[in-house]
């Protein structure tokens, strides 16, 4: 999508088929670090962070971000989790 998060946010619509949709179905490349018959991660394709994904934060901390409708700065209506860390992360966070 181009454009910024905030910016999609403002005209995304929930339903149809999503860029996760196409993913899963290895339509779009993107590079897996984890998947099962429920789950799936994989590296963001604009990360936000040095690690932009769970594995290797075990001790440098991480935080869990979910993006909830126009304000909340979805612009994928499909429920995903982004997984942030690897620096200092400040606070407050928006």
């Amino acid at each position: 999508m181009a454009g910024g998060e905030v910016e999609n946010a403002q005209t995304a619509t929930p339903g149809g088929d999503t860029i996760f949709g196409k993913i899963l179905r290895k339509e779009i490349p993107a590079k897996f670090v984890y998947e099962d018959d429920q789950c799936v991660a994989f590296h963001d394709v604009s990360p936000q962070a040095p690690t932009h994904i769970l594995q290797g934060l075990d001790k440098s901390g991480f935080r869990l971000v979910i993006n909830d409708g126009k304000d909340g700065a979805q612009s994928v209506y499909h429920l995903h989790i982004h997984i942030l860390g690897g620096r200092q992360l400040k606070w407050p966070p928006g």
